[in-house]
């Protein structure tokens, strides 16, 4: 038996929406005939693509090969053809278009930062489940390759005691005057809800709490490097946002945890982003796809000597953790899962109030920066 799954893609014109989610995802899972269940069952996606540009939404289509499209969201709201709503608009225009799906009997899979606020995200969640919908919020990082690799490294009692968790990510966005930006504009105006504290520290709440222990408390201070950007059009514009972040969290279990998140850092690391594990047996470092490892008995012991050359290249002992189980990509894998909950409701634990745990570790880590102090997270 084929389900049919109608899905309103709201917002897929987006850089995100429109790689990730529509032609890696969506696009994908019906080539490849839908999602397999286990009892040789499969979920066909039947989507339409909804923006505010139809020359857009027309040359995505043709792009996609997703025939249906339209720039009335009222008109698909009302379908009952689709019955799942999913949402990769700018965080600003997120809640309102959630709640009127929701009260359209909308299930609802949505981006992160689900809301520009925590008592908004909240709302959204205790609105879903009021109206009995199933809902969810992309998570994609948990099925990165890498980060996989981690958690199975930490499943088979690699690391022994993890002692600390340190993040690198970012890159550098150009500025727009000479080359083009690879980032859209809003992200740099705060009055937009753009600044990279909003966005990255909704990924490492989830990041933290599903693989290392929940997040008890955090430190941030922001910054804006860069002052002044040329927006899509050509025109000169103030940053207002904040374009890095240096945050560090303590996590249960005593472990301490550090991102440095920035679209001003030139790339000298294995990968756009990094996630090393400390621990008392041994360490790893995990980027998008790879991920090294070395043990206890593989650790050099190096001596504090600056008036020679050193004489341990490190990065030799260090050994790549080799490939055992496929792995997809990681918004196709989360689309497909969620599919699943739909159909046959399978567990699917990244839901709203997951959601609200990002934007609240967001909000506390502004608050950090601007209070200039270290800040307890409440459970919500």
């Amino acid at each position: 038996m084929e389900h049919k799954v109608g899905i309103i893609m709201n917002g897929v014109t987006g850089r995100m929406g429109t790689n990730q989610h529509l032609m890696r995802s969506i696009a994908e899972i019906i080539k490849q005939g839908g999602v397999k269940l286990d009892n040789g069952d499969t979920i066909m996606p039947d989507p339409v693509l909804v923006g505010r540009n139809e020359a857009k939404l027309k040359a995505l289509s043709k792009r996609s090969g997703v025939a249906k499209y339209t720039t009335d969201l009222d008109s698909v709201m009302n379908d009952d053809e689709y019955s799942v709503y999913f949402d990769a608009q700018t965080t600003g225009r997120r809640a309102e278009a959630v709640k009127q799906a929701v009260k359209a009997g909308k299930h609802i899979y949505c981006e992160k930062p689900v809301a520009v606020d925590t008592a908004t995200a909240l709302e959204l969640h205790e609105i879903c489940k009021e109206a009995g919908v199933k809902n969810g919020v992309v998570q994609d990082k948990l099925w990165l390759p890498g980060l996989r690799k981690l958690q199975r490294l930490i499943e088979n009692g690699f690391f022994g005691e993890i002692l600390s968790v340190r993040g690198e990510f970012g890159y550098w966005v150009f500025e727009g005057q000479s080359i083009p930006a690879q980032r859209p504009s809003w992200n740099y105006r705060k009055e937009d809800d753009g600044g990279i504290i909003v966005d990255m520290l909704c990924h490492w709440r989830y990041v933290l709490d599903n693989i290392f222990g929940k997040v008890k408390a955090v430190s941030c201070l922001g910054a804006t490097h860069i002052k002044e950007r040329v927006d899509e059009q050509g025109k000169p514009y103030k940053c207002t946002a904040d374009d890095a972040a240096y945050a560090t969290f303590e996590l249960e279990g005593g472990v301490i945890a550090q991102f440095n998140s920035s679209w001003t850092v030139r790339v000298r690391r294995d990968d756009l982003l990094t996630v090393q594990v400390d621990g008392t047996k041994g360490s790893a470092v995990a980027g998008l796809r790879e991920c090294y490892i070395q043990h206890y008995g593989n650790t050099p012991k190096p001596v504090w000597n600056p008036d020679i050359a050193q004489p341990i290249e490190f990065f030799e002992g260090w050994s790549k953790v080799p490939e055992q189980e496929p792995m997809d990509n990681a918004f196709k894998v989360q689309w497909e899962l969620f599919l699943k909950h739909i159909v046959t409701d399978s567990p699917f634990p990244w839901d709203m109030m997951e959601g609200a745990k990002g934007v609240q570790l967001a909000e506390k880590g502004l608050e950090s920066w601007e209070q200039r102090a270290w800040l307890d997270i409440p459970e919500l």
